[in-house]
């Protein structure tokens, strides 16, 4: 019978075909070139820094065989609670091998596990339903921008990702094999390991292990109607020891665990489910906190940032595939729960949840898998030429969009979001871009190229709304520091490098970011993300710190030569109507705060300042309604609620006073002021409760 497509794939043994195992080894191995490409030119990821300082301190603790305690003492980062093993485990070969490029190496580093995780996805998807759907998931990987744009700077998620998708693969393989020993037993310990190593969560597979096991037991006496004691015993001690040994070895690298492994992992688990950091992210086009995002947070950003022919394979298994697949839905249904319990779970506990679906990198590789099989057995299904053809075309046409993104925005993948709602530009100002400053590195080496050529040798202060040192470490004459972007006029610089992230939506769809001085912007698939902001005056700058020693006319002076240049910053607005405000002059005070608005409707600064000047006038209504506004605008500006309740207080409407200031407290429990504003508000109708709070007021 002469070679062809159609004899390759509809035969009986694909799968053993030397053609079809080399087509799946060639397109792995070009799948991890691609991706140690790619990390090369990565940028340095969000909280990256703050990880590698952490795995230093946990390197000293180590070293010093616990002497140095640093690593314990994290009340900012609260990282003494991460494993974060993969990060250690970076900085000890960095230190051990003296290696200088030290984040070229971790980015190198998270490559190869983003590859492994792929490859064992792979796997899983051959041992699941063949070579052929083994091929499709590669492929499928090879078309998603997310995984792949955090496959090269994201130590956390991406290794965690790894170890999840191990656990899933040799926890199924441990299950259904004919006899379980420990060339089984082996892979599972150490993936669950790794996966408690890195993080608190990482205790699921265990669960998984328990709960899948018992379904089973459970199936087994269902159809035998008996139970073998001796079974369950040996049973029962397996999992002993996998559970035992997993954990011992998943907290080696963790002191703080170290320290109690029981209480400690405990308490890890409950700091990480209820993160005690919050943010504000731009999502449906307002900036929300991220405890207070709605529920569908997660699965809509996954909607619309994974390629839609992942979500083609994904209703085509449920549809087409899982008639087929009958006789396997026990090991269908265990893959299909590692999905989906995470989600809902987080769903169910309200989790503090940011950075798009970053932190669920972990379930999809799962969901490719599943993917995989549901296009494979869907082209099994199609017979003729003509079907055929169309499927392809279909497939093309659906991984156009992702490839086109790949190509036109390195190495900006994981900025991807899907045709759903108009990719990157439809997502421009309603979701985050560049939410974890990949473009910081492009912008810092194009600003010290630059810098090089027209200021040779000068002393410069470079501001970055990331902290971006290691690109200036060697250019001693550059001071570069953290600024936030809202803030740029009130402090001394003299270029700014600036990702597009945390900043209003309303600066983004007005056009007022970037900046008009803005010297380059470095943009994703027509998108900016990133401007280098060349400063024009320092008078904004003169004006501020005038103001702060209280010299109105020389504030007033600088302020007006400010303006001239710098008309798209809402700050100096709003510190020049300071000093206006300060003489006396509320009009041109409420004059300079609307030009503020202008700029950004957002401000929650200008906002409140404005209601206050209208309470002042005893314009009582548009005040309330100023403050209700920035309280729409951003729910955690607390000192609006005790202003609002006090014109609600003065207007008898009592209980909505009380109600909003307990509002507050249930976000800000030790806010004073809060609870002065109940005691007024029960100061004549209950003198006794009033003095509850007034004792409250003053602890």
């Amino acid at each position: 019978m002469p070679l062809s497509f159609d004899n390759i794939i509809y035969r009986p043994d694909f799968g053993k075909d030397k053609i079809v195992r080399g087509i799946f080894n060639l397109l792995a191995g070009l799948l991890l070139i691609f991706m140690l490409l790619g990390a090369k030119d990565a940028g340095i990821s969000g909280d990256e820094d703050l990880h590698y300082q952490q795995s230093i301190s946990v390197y000293n603790y180590f070293s010093t065989l616990g002497t140095d305690q640093s690593a314990l003492d994290t009340p900012a980062t609260h990282l003494k609670y991460y494993g974060q093993s993969f990060d250690n485990l970076t900085t000890i070969l960095i230190r051990w091998f003296n290696i200088d490029d030290i984040y070229t190496f971790r980015h190198q580093a998270n490559a190869l596990a983003g590859w492994l995780c792929i490859l064992l996805a792979a796997l899983l998807t051959v041992w699941l339903s063949g070579y052929g759907a083994g091929i499709l998931t590669l492929f499928l990987f090879a078309l998603s921008p997310t995984f792949l744009g955090h496959a090269q700077n994201n130590l956390k998620d991406i290794p965690f990702a790894l170890a999840y998708l191990a656990s899933t693969l040799y926890l199924l393989k441990w299950l259904f094999a004919e006899k379980r020993t420990w060339r089984n037993t082996l892979p599972l310990i150490l993936s669950i390991a790794l996966c408690i190593s890195i993080r608190p969560g990482g205790l699921l597979p265990a669960c998984y292990l328990l709960l899948f096991a018992a379904i089973m037991e459970f199936k087994t006496y269902r159809e035998t109607a008996r139970i073998n004691t001796g079974a369950l015993r040996k049973l029962a001690l397996s999992i002993g020891i996998i559970l035992l040994g997993s954990y011992l070895l998943g907290i080696l690298l963790w002191p703080y665990v170290l320290q109690n492994p029981i209480s400690g992992f405990w308490k890890s688990y409950q700091v990480m489910t209820q993160f005690p950091t919050t943010i504000r992210q731009i999502f449906e086009g307002r900036l929300e906190w991220s405890d207070w995002m709605p529920w569908y947070y997660l699965p809509k950003l996954m909607l619309i940032t994974i390629p839609l022919l992942v979500w083609a394979g994904i209703l085509a298994f449920f549809t087409v595939a899982g008639k087929v697949l009958k006789q396997d839905w026990l090991k269908y249904g265990m893959v299909i729960f590692t999905i989906l319990f995470p989600i809902i779970f987080v769903i169910y506990e309200k989790s503090n949840l940011y950075g798009s679906w970053r932190h669920f990198l972990f379930v999809y590789p799962t969901m490719v898998v599943l993917a995989a099989i549901g296009l494979w057995h869907l082209w099994l299904r199609l017979k003729t030429r003509l079907f055929r053809g169309l499927a392809i075309t279909v497939v093309l046409l659906l991984a156009w969009h992702p490839v086109h993104f790949l190509v036109r925005s390195h190495p900006y993948y994981y900025l991807y979001y899907n045709p759903l709602v108009g990719g990157l530009k439809g997502a421009y100002g309603n979701y985050e871009t560049d939410y974890y400053y990949h473009s910081m590195r492009e912008g810092s080496e194009w600003l010290v190229g630059y810098l090089h050529k027209n200021h040779p040798g000068d002393s410069l202060k470079v501001a970055t709304n990331f902290p971006a040192n290691w690109f200036y470490r060697n250019d001693k004459q550059l001071k570069a520091g953290y600024l936030p972007w809202n803030e740029r006029s009130q402090h001394d610089w003299d270029y700014f490098v600036v990702a597009n992230s945390y900043l209003a939506p309303a600066l983004l769809k007005n056009k007022n970011w970037p900046p008009k001085n803005a010297i380059k912007i470095i943009e994703a698939d027509g998108i900016p993300i990133c401007a280098v902001v060349k400063r024009e005056t320092k008078a904004d700058f003169l004006g501020y710190r005038a103001l702060r020693q209280h010299q109105p006319e020389e504030a007033t002076k600088y302020f007006e030569e400010a303006l001239q240049k710098e008309c798209q910053d809402e700050i100096i607005f709003f510190n020049f109507a300071s000093v206006c405000y300060s003489t006396g002059d509320k009009a041109k005070a409420m004059s300079l705060l609307q030009k503020g608005l202008e700029i950004n409707p957002e401000s929650d600064r200008i906002l409140m300042f404005r209601a206050n000047i209208l309470a002042e006038n005893g314009e009582s209504e548009k005040a309330a309604e100023a403050y209700k506004m920035l309280i729409g605008i951003n729910r955690k500006y607390f000192d609006a609620y005790p202003a609002l309740a006090k014109i609600l207080t003065g207007k008898g409407e009592l209980k909505e006073a009380r109600d909003l200031l307990k509002r507050c407290l249930t976000m800000n429990p030790g806010f004073k002021i809060a609870y002065a504003g109940l005691a007024d508000s029960y100061r004549e109708t209950d003198p006794e409760v009033a003095g509850k709070y007034d004792k409250l007021a003053k602890e």
